[in-house]
């Protein structure tokens, strides 16, 4: 069905003398609107007309000798045009000012053909003054009435007349407000008591329906005082001027302008669709859905391919003007899946890419509902008088629609409406798109960035731990922010935070680099400042090689990531020796919360990003006391576009000094404080409550540099054993000691020291004071040495090498029985 269907049997052609001939200039006398009348008499379409000057649509020729700027009031006057093909015209202009709110903005001007009222005319007498007035008043094309010194109407031409519905013999004599009860006469009929009232010119715009089926329509009423020549009010006149056409095309452009700033200030898509109707309802239309393929909206992409039949739509929103919502089945229902035919108009809107506009009574949607009488039923349920379809098209693939209706007392959509509501859908649709491939980013890089935290934190002595991991909003996006915790050897535990500049997926992938390489570099036991070095590096040869490879194309890639920047904090806590180690390359202070409540925190070098390079990181170590908390997180909990960071670490100062026993507890009142409505950028938080070791379950034992002491060591350990109820790992417990003891004294330097710890493993430990790292190897068949440490990797779960700043310590780790 063509857009043209809903108005068959209707001619647009003018009829001579159907219409009044009328015109309307601005100031400069150029034609804004142009009416059918007009048409008929000069021959020009209002296509044709508009835009040009009145003098030259006339046929004046010359220069314009009407100068519409320098009048203030309305006037008459004569004018001898000349229609298109030439025919001579002798016009009489009746001009009546049209003003806005800085004065006279358009003039409304009545074209009579003073040729057409002379022609086969006897001759007649001038008319006296009276009998001119007489005839003004009869004759008027606007609709006047007069009113005398108390309200009551003394006369009304038959313009106004036609326009009420009132004959003239019931009205006179009466106040309006006694002629109908309608509320918008007694309004009148307050107007004109002010006038009378006040002595002043009123104007008083009022849109109503001349009846039930008829459009709405604008008019404009001037409510004048009538006086004597004293000065006194003795009645008062109503001129009403129809400006409709100036309502209708200054509403358009209202809507329009609603449109262009209101769709699509946020990147949630059904958000967006909400605009899109509260854009709609109640200027536009009364009720507004917004339906999605349901193959898209479920993340699949727009195609070309033809749909499937029946159509599957998922409504995101609708509004409309009703105050209960339309519970009608068949009614799409926000977040419910509709089904129509593929031959529907739904679904031909959507198979045929076009606009259409029906009413219910059209021929083609007749025959349509004669073979599925349900949706006829929905449709007089709903009261619905006639509805548009607007496909929402990217890249000429249709992905959803939108479908608007008007009840019965509204006018139908026009072929103008149509046009406006495709230009708001072709907006829509772009903004609803955008925010569609930007929520399934920030899905994808969503589950990355939670697939690369950690799923499950380690158990282990050293502490207890909690986390969050809060996502921006749908402003800027995922971003790079990661927390781990990582079991090191010798009981100890590594904490780390980091965070990732940028958002989206580049920065996901970039942390769970960078994560991945904390996690190797922490297995070599390097200390904090260290580890930041080489990931330092990392970070740079990453940045090296994106820029060398956007350099090796022959244009530069729009998506060209940039450079890479990241913070990170480093620590290691030893339950041992209760002493925590970290060191922090440009990231936040972690916070340290003792056993009595008190907070404070750590003052360390913040050192440089990461990425920068050239400058040294530093490392500071202190005591911690069993049962405190370590706080650690990234900036997005502390600082935001209202609070700096130092307002915000006093704020986090706040809540962790009434923090609750409960580390959950802990977490949920630092992010229900510091984040009241959501992280405006990515946000992670690591709570970890320190523990000691029972210095039950660590034997130490300082050894001289001499070969006969591993007799004494293997015994020693033995009985260590026997006390812990180990004895089943005494024989290779044994081996393992007696090789690393042998090794420190033939190879190391004094001070030497052995020891064992048990934590869920039984760890043994051989430090020097050398710094060479051994090395495994495979001994040849005649070697006399190189198995010891073979022996001990063979024997053990797993072991290596930790340094330290005065020497080194090798560890071996055994499971428990």
């Amino acid at each position: 069905m063509d857009s043209d269907s809903t108005f068959q049997g209707t001619s647009y052609d003018p009829v001579p003398g159907g219409s009044m001939a009328s015109a309307t200039v601005d100031v400069h006398g150029t034609v804004v609107a142009w009416s059918l009348g007009a048409q008929w008499l000069f021959g020009y379409l209002p296509s044709e007309a508009v835009g040009r000057p009145i003098t030259e649509v006339f046929g004046l020729g010359g220069p314009a000798p009407i100068d519409f700027a320098s009048y203030p009031a309305a006037w008459v006057g004569e004018v001898n045009a000349h229609a298109r093909d030439g025919t001579p015209l002798p016009l009489q202009l009746y001009a009546h000012p049209l003003h806005g709110p800085q004065g006279i903005v358009h003039w409304y001007l009545t074209i009579l053909d003073r040729s057409a009222s002379q022609e086969n005319q006897p001759p007649v007498e001038d008319p006296d003054l009276a009998h001119l007035r007489e005839w003004t008043l009869a004759q008027s094309p606007q609709p006047v009435a007069i009113f005398n010194h108390k309200g009551q109407l003394a006369e009304m031409n038959d313009s106004m007349a036609r326009l009420s519905g009132i004959p003239v013999q019931e009205a006179l004599g009466k106040r309006l407000r006694e002629l109908t009860p309608l509320p918008i006469f007694t309004e009148f009929d307050d107007l004109v008591a002010r006038t009378l009232r006040e002595g002043k010119l009123i104007r008083h715009e009022v849109r109503s329906q001349l009846r039930e089926d008829s459009p709405e329509r604008a008019w404009t009423l001037f409510f004048a005082p009538l006086k004597d020549p004293a000065g006194h009010n003795r009645g008062a006149a109503c001129t009403v001027f129809d400006t409709s056409e100036q309502y209708w095309a200054r509403r358009r452009l209202a809507v329009l302008n609603d449109a262009s700033m209101r769709i699509g200030t946020t990147l949630d898509m059904t958000r967006t669709a909400e605009e899109t109707a509260e854009v709609l309802v109640p200027q536009f239309a009364d009720s507004a859905f917004v339906l999605l393929l349901e193959s898209v909206f479920k993340g699949a992409e727009p195609t070309f391919a033809p749909l499937h039949d029946p159509v599957s739509l998922r409504c995101l929103v609708r509004r409309s003007t009703l105050r209960e919502p339309l519970h009608i089945e068949g009614i799409p229902e926000p977040g419910k899946v509709a089904r129509f035919p593929l031959n529907s108009p739904l679904g031909r809107c959507l198979s045929e890419q076009r606009s259409v506009r029906f009413r219910v009574d059209s021929a083609e949607l007749e025959e349509w509902l004669e073979r599925y009488p349900a949706y006829r039923e929905i449709i007089q349920a709903a009261g619905v008088r006639s509805f548009m379809m607007l496909p929402l098209l990217v890249g000429g693939r249709p992905f959803g629609l939108i479908l608007l209706t008007r009840r019965h007392g509204l006018a139908p959509f026009s072929k103008d409406d149509l046009l406006l509501a495709q230009d708001i859908a072709t907006r829509a649709a772009a903004r609803i798109d955008n925010a569609r491939r930007y929520s399934r980013e920030r899905s994808a890089a969503l589950t990355l960035q939670r697939s690369l935290l950690p799923q499950r934190l380690p158990h282990n002595s050293a502490v207890e731990v909690a986390t969050r991991y809060m996502p921006a909003g749908f402003r800027f996006g995922v971003g790079g922010d990661w927390y781990d915790v990582i079991s090191l050897s010798g009981a100890r535990v590594a904490l780390v935070v980091g965070d990732v500049t940028g958002h989206g997926l580049h920065a996901s992938a970039t942390m769970g680099q960078l994560r991945t390489a904390v996690r190797a570099l922490s297995d070599v036991d390097l200390v904090p400042e260290e580890l930041l070095t080489y990931l330092d590096d990392l970070v740079i040869r990453l940045n090296t090689e994106e820029a060398t490879y956007s350099s090796a194309e022959e244009s530069p890639r729009p998506d060209t990531m940039p450079e890479i920047g990241a913070t990170c904090l480093y620590a290691i806590y030893d339950p041992v020796s209760r002493r925590c180690s970290m060191a922090r390359a440009g990231h936040p202070p972690p916070a340290v919360v003792h056993p009595d409540g008190s907070v404070e925190f750590v003052a360390m070098p913040a050192g440089p990003p990461l990425g920068v390079g050239g400058v040294p990181f530093e490392s500071v170590e202190f005591e911690v006391s069993p049962s405190s908390l370590l706080v650690l997180y990234t900036d997005g909990l502390v600082e935001s576009r209202t609070t700096g960071m130092d307002q915000g670490l006093e704020q986090l100062r706040a809540v962790l000094s009434q923090s609750s026993s409960s580390l959950e507890g802990v977490c949920d009142s630092v992010v229900r404080t510091l984040l009241p409505a959501g992280a405006i950028d990515d946000a992670a938080l690591l709570v970890a409550r320190t523990r000691a070791l029972d210095s039950r379950k660590v034997a130490t034992w300082d050894l001289p540099a001499d070969p006969a002491v591993v007799g004494e060591v293997r015994a020693w350990t033995t009985r260590q054993l026997a006390a812990w109820g180990l004895e089943e790992l005494a024989f290779t417990t044994e081996l393992v000691v007696s090789e690393l003891v042998t090794n420190a004294i033939r190879y190391a330097s004094a001070p030497i020291q052995l020891r064992l710890i048990q934590d869920g493993t039984l760890i043994c430990e051989v430090s020097d004071a050398s710094n060479t790292a051994p090395h495994l190897r495979r001994a040849r068949t005649f070697d006399e040495g190189g198995r010891g440490l073979f022996l001990v990797a063979q024997l053990s779960r797993r072991w290596g090498t930790r340094h330290r700043t005065n020497g080194k310590t090798i560890w071996a780790e055994q499971a428990l029985p």
